[in-house]
């Protein structure tokens, strides 16, 4: 499975943008990390019949799926400069509930795309 992801830039704080990340086959499981300037990928989104947020996003993004493209978007509203970040795609078919959130519970990636929140 491939992934390409898009949709990352510069933005204010409290601007909004909308990440895409669309696989080249569908997968059970989609979604999102993202590693901050100096530290650890961290898990951000994802989907598996329903969505599941980290709490440092929670009311802020939106993840939607559409399956007839084999495509999740990350929608993030109210950004704040701790939210820069490289933000990656990340998909699975065989992960379980619990593991959601380790980055190592994934099989396939796509490339990095920048976010950068800054005045």
């Amino acid at each position: 499975v491939q992934l390409q992801a898009s949709g990352g830039g510069l933005v204010p704080p409290g601007g909004s943008l909308r990440l895409s990340c669309a696989a080249s086959s569908r997968t059970t499981v989609m979604g999102w990390f993202r590693q901050p300037p100096g530290k650890s990928r961290e898990f951000v989104a994802a989907h598996r019949w329903r969505e599941y947020y980290a709490d440092s996003v929670k009311g802020r993004f939106t993840l939607s799926r559409d399956n007839a493209k084999n495509t999740v978007y990350l929608q993030m509203n109210n950004l704040k400069p701790e939210d820069t970040a490289v933000y990656y795609c990340a998909a699975d078919n065989n992960l379980i509930l619990s593991s959601m959130r380790e980055e190592s519970a994934y099989d396939y990636w796509g490339q990095g795309t920048q976010v950068t929140v800054s005045s």
